[in-house]
Order: structure tokens, then C-alpha cells, then sequence
């Protein structure tokens, strides 16, 4: 008996990282995580080494069943190493686990939104070959086929996520044309991060199929169109007990020079979409308020009234990457909150 592993990681290309992956056929029964075996790449090719000395390793951290090939098959996400065993400059997980280790006890969790647009060769799916749709205004959790563009395929995708096994918590059709969004969370900063690479990695795999792209370009079509972000909620055991380690989250992501450091990290081209228009704060400006989808930071009204829950980071771009988005905020909101003895 053998069965096919879909070995997936994230390579060096910069600004933003792209997914890769290729097939291992392993002989026997289906592994459990830790016993499936590290294998090696042409990091030279993947813009994580020189050509003369090109080996990388794959260490799998995360395992799910393959909903494409399905049968015994699996998909499994993998760190990347230097040959003697040290995480490679490109690989951010390695960051995130300290973080997320040293600040366990606080019981983070988030839920992060993840915005994408479908092209159709070089236009958005839904926009006319010549000039432009209707304003946006319809489109937002629309119905018709006037106004929803690439449904089968966020349904395809739907399914391929639950069927891994991934804690996908909804979809909805967002505000420009061939626009969508799907949630993963809540869940710890390690567990949201790996799933949402996997769910990343089968949004492209699934689209294949229709012969459209996805991209989480946070600007796709310049003009009065909304970008794209990854909207991150975030809460710990405190938040979720009481509103003043709300607000004491919401100070420190804006304490001296935190609001930068952070946006500097959210993901590549976040000026162009960060403009105080189409539902978003300046990139260089920090504010945090309930309700308020112009803010950096929302409180939901719902917090407020119940005096406890999560805040809303709706700075991330669509093409952050979520090892660093969920290290920077742990890192920052825990080390506060501890401080403040609000643990």
C-alpha cells in the first residue's frame, strides 16, 4: 500500500512569499504527524539558496487529509531548515512558536478574514472586457448573477477546506466584483496560521480547476475600488473576561512606535490600500473605536455592550503573512497586558 503526500511550504520570494509544493509517495500506512519524514528541495529555485549550495529541508508541522485526491492522501505544511536543521531566514513559523510559547498561559486566539479576488486572464472576474462593472454597492453578500461572480468555485473551496478538516467559519462575497472572503478561526496563533497557509494553498489548487486565478494582491484594481485585506481578530483569556484589557490591547497597539513597526509588517503594498477610503485608516495614522470600520483597530459594538470579547486589526493586508501578523500582535498585546497585571 502507498499513499500520496502533498508536501507544501512557503518560499523565499519577496515581498510577498509564495506557497510551493510537490508529491511524495510514501509506501506503507498513512503516517501519523510526527513520524512523517523530512525531505529536501532546490531552495535555488525557490529564491532560499545559492545554486552551489542549493539542499533545503522539509520538516512537516501540520497534516490534514487531501480533499482533491482524496482516499488516504494527505497535504501536509512544512518549516523550512538549513541542512543543519536551523530555521532558513525565510521561514517565519519559527518566530511565531516562541512568541506563541512564552505567552501561552494567556490563551490567545484569533479568527482572521481572509480577502482574495478571482482574475480571468488579466481582468477581475465579473468586469466587462471593456471598461468597468457598476459601482461597487451590490456586490457585498450579493445575489444574481448580475453581481456574484465565481461562486461555484468559493463553494468548491468550501468544501475542500471542511473536508481537510480545516476550522473554516464562513464566506461571504465582499464589495468589488470577483471579490470574496472566507474566516479561519478561532484558533490558537499557530493552529489559525498553519490552517490558513493550507486553506491558501487550496483556494489556488481548487481554482485551477475553473481555469481562474486567485490573487491577494491588496490593491487589484486601482481607483474606486475596496483592496483586499486579512482582517485579524485577536483576544485572550483577559479580553474575553473583561473590557479593560480591551482597551489596554487597543493603547498598546498604539503606543510609541508599535502602529509602524506593525504596518510595516502587514503585508507588501499596504500604503495603497491604507488610505483613510474604502473602509480603512491612513497607514500612518492609529486609532482604535467601537464599530468603527475607519479606525485601525474596531471594538464591535457587541464588546462593548457585553464588556468583554476581542478587538478587530483591520490594518493587515490580504497578502500578510500570518505567522508575523499573529507574532506581532501576541508579542505586543501580551506583553501589555501582562504589565498591567491583566492576565
Amino acid at each position: 500500500m502507498t499513499f500520496k503526500a502533498e508536501y507544501i511550504w512557503i518560499d523565499g520570494t519577496e515581498p510577498t512569499a509564495k506557497l510551493r509544493s510537490k508529491t511524495k509517495i510514501i509506501a506503507g500506512e498513512v503516517l501519523p504527524l510526527a513520524e512523517l519524514p523530512i525531505w529536501g528541495f532546490d531552495g535555488s529555485s525557490t529564491n532560499q539558496a545559492e545554486g552551489h549550495a542549493s539542499d533545503r529541508v522539509l520538516k512537516p508541522v501540520f497534516s490534514c487529509p487531501d480533499p482533491i485526491r482524496g482516499g488516504d492522501d494527505i497535504l501536509v505544511l512544512c518549516e523550512v531548515l538549513n541542512t543543519d536543521m536551523t530555521p532558513h531566514s525565510s521561514n517565519t513559523r519559527a518566530a511565531l512558536v516562541e512568541v506563541a510559547t512564552k505567552y501561552a498561559a494567556q490563551e490567545s486566539i484569533f479568527g482572521i478574514e481572509q480577502e482574495y479576488t478571482f482574475f480571468e486572464g488579466t481582468r477581475p472576474l465579473g468586469f466587462p472586457v471593456n471598461g468597468f462593472p457598476a459601482p461597487q454597492g451590490g456586490y457585498y453578500c450579493g445575489v444574481g448573477v448580475d453581481e456574484i461572480h465565481g461562486r461555484p468555485i468559493v463553494e468548491a473551496h468550501l468544501e475542500n477546506c471542511l473536508k481537510a478538516g480545516l476550522g473554516i467559519s464562513g464566506i461571504n462575497a465582499e464589495v468589488m466584483p470577483g471579490q470574496w472572503e472566507f474566516q479561519v478561526g478561532p484558533l490558537a496563533p499557530l493552529e489559525v496560521s498553519d490552517q490558513l497557509w493550507i486553506a491558501r494553498w487550496l483556494l489556488y489548487r481548487t481554482a485551477e480547476d475553473f481555469n481562474v486565478s486567485a490573487t491577494l494582491d491588496p490593491k487589484p484594481v486601482k481607483g474606486d475600488w475596496n483592496g483586499a485585506g486579512a482582517h485579524t481578530n485577536f483576544s485572550t483569556k483577559a479580553m474575553r473576561e473583561g473590557y479593560d484589557a480591551i482597551i489596554t490591547a487597543c493603547e498598546a497597539l498604539g503606543e510609541g512606535s508599535k502602529p509602524l513597526d506593525h504596518v510595516k509588517n502587514y503585508g507588501a503594498g499596504i500604503d495603497d490600500r491604507l488610505t483613510g477610503l474604502h473602509e480603512t485608516a491612513p497607514w500612518d495614522q492609529y486609532s482604535y473605536g467601537v464599530s468603527d470600520r475607519g479606525a485601525s483597530v474596531r471594538i464591535p459594538w457587541q464588546v462593548e455592550q457585553d464588556r468583554k470579547g476581542y478587538i478587530e486589526d483591520r490594518r493587515p493586508n490580504a497578502n500578510v503573512d500570518p505567522y508575523v501578523v499573529t507574532r506581532l500582535i501576541v508579542d505586543t498585546c501580551c506583553e501589555a497586558l501582562a504589565k498591567a497585571g491583566q492576565v
